[in-house]
């Protein structure tokens, strides 16, 4: 990934979904590195407390944080070829979503991704009612015919 990500500049694709990953199982998730720094943390200290408060609000709403924060470490590599290992959190969607609640609110990048997760957790609820209600649809289909019977 680029060091540098641009805030968005007519560009349709945000910029939290261009940091997007997906895992070998399909599930979607964000390194805590990279939304730190499309949130224009300088550093990435100031932001682990972010992602503390998030992890507490997640305990506080009753799921379990292992589910939306997974603490890891990877190797980076560093000048002259050499490596370094560095701390990294991986968050689900939720977890990101709280992330940016607790975010530094005076940051615009901060209120376009508290936007961009709300207008996509609204996104999600409509695509479940929609599921909801053809599968109702469909199962008052099969009641029907089955009373004809």
């Amino acid at each position: 990934m680029a060091k540098e990500i641009e805030k968005p500049t007519g560009d349709p694709i945000s910029p939290f979904e261009r940091i997007k990953r997906t895992n070998d199982a399909n599930s979607e998730y964000w390194e805590s590195r990279d939304l730190a720094e499309v949130l224009e943390y300088t550093q990435y200290r100031n932001f682990e407390a972010v992602v503390k408060k998030a992890k507490l609000a997640c305990f506080n709403s009753g799921h379990r944080i292992e589910d939306h924060f997974a603490d890891v470490s990877k190797m980076i590599e560093i000048g002259k070829g050499g490596k370094r290992e560095i701390d990294v959190t991986l968050l689900s969607r939720y977890a990101c979503y709280l992330a940016i609640q607790n975010a530094d609110p005076n940051k615009e990048i901060v209120a376009q991704g508290q936007t961009y997760f709300a207008i996509q957790t609204r996104r999600q609820e409509l695509a479940d009612e929609h599921i909801e209600e053809n599968r109702r649809l469909l199962l008052r289909g099969e009641i029907r015919h089955h009373n004809v019977q």
